[in-house]
This record gives structure tokens, sequence and C-alpha cells, in this order.
């Protein structure tokens, strides 16, 4: 009887171990995959100004809600301006819109060549527009929406927005 015992706690003992193993395993395996399938977050360049804030200098206070309003309604003002021009511009012959697909954003460089200047950044699921393609394929010419900035991206880094 106390032999009998003893195997059952060592194949009870087994069983339970490989148990903990596995599912230890699965746990972590599972909180890595979580944290792969989440989008990472938008890149900062050092080209890229921050956004410029307007401060209103009055001589006389102003209470907190009253300026709250006003920062809200001027943020909405300026939102639906960008989107009217965004609507609204025009695509050169052959050209079309694109969403950045490479998950650190892309370099913006002033010729189509890996060591060509650097002038700024595209992040991460950004707009582009696309003007040409290089001949040989590998590069490709884009504008950013709203602006008249104009440079050189990698190609197969962008995915071709259907409208």
């Amino acid at each position: 009887m106390n032999r009998l015992s003893g195997v059952f706690q060592f194949l009870l003992g087994f069983f339970l171990g490989i148990f903990l193993l596995v599912g230890g395993t699965a746990s972590l395996a599972y909180v890595v995959f979580a944290r792969m399938s989440a989008n990472p977050e938008k890149p900062t360049f050092a080209e890229e100004k921050p956004p410029e804030t307007t401060a209103k200098a009055d001589s006389q206070p102003v209470s907190n809600q009253e300026s709250k309003t006003e920062a809200v309604e001027e943020v909405a003002a300026t939102e639906t301006v960008f989107e009217e021009e965004e609507e609204t511009e025009e695509l050169p012959d052959g050209a079309y819109r694109a969403k950045v697909t490479w998950s650190t954003g892309l370099s913006l460089r002033s010729q189509p060549a890996s060591d060509a200047d650097r002038i700024g950044g595209v992040g991460y699921d950004a707009e582009l527009i696309i003007l040409k393609t290089t001949a040989d394929g590998d590069w490709q010419q884009v504008r950013l929406p709203g602006s008249q900035r104009e440079g050189w991206v990698k190609a197969g880094n962008v995915e071709k927005i259907e409208e």
C-alpha cells in the first residue's frame, strides 16, 4: 500500500509539473503576442516642428471656463478648415493616395537614395500622395497632403487607399 502511494505521488507530481510548465509558457506567449499586435506609437522626428500654440495676451484676466470654451472653438475651427482643404486637393495625373504601412514610419529623403539628405519623416498610418516611382521601382516620390512638401521614400512601405 505504501509503495502504491509513492508511485501515485510521483505520477501526480510529474503531471502537475508538466501542467504548470505548459500553462506558464502559454501565458507568457499570450502576453508577448498581445503586445506585438498593438499598433506602435507615432514616431517623432527631429525635423518636425511641434504644433504651435497661440497665446492670447489680454490685459484683463479671463475666467478658466471662458478660456476653455474659446480654445475648443478655436480647435474645432482649425480642424474644419483642414478637412475642407484635404478634400478639395486635386491629384496630378498618375498620382494616388496611400498610407504608410511600415511600423516605425518612413524617412523623407531629398533624392531617391539611401545616402541622400533626410528632410523629414512620415509616421505610421499617415497619408501620402504618391507622385511617381523610379524606373527600377525602388523609390517613390511623395507629397504630404495639405502642404507642398515633397520628397522620396523607399518603395514597398505604403498601401494604396481605394477611394
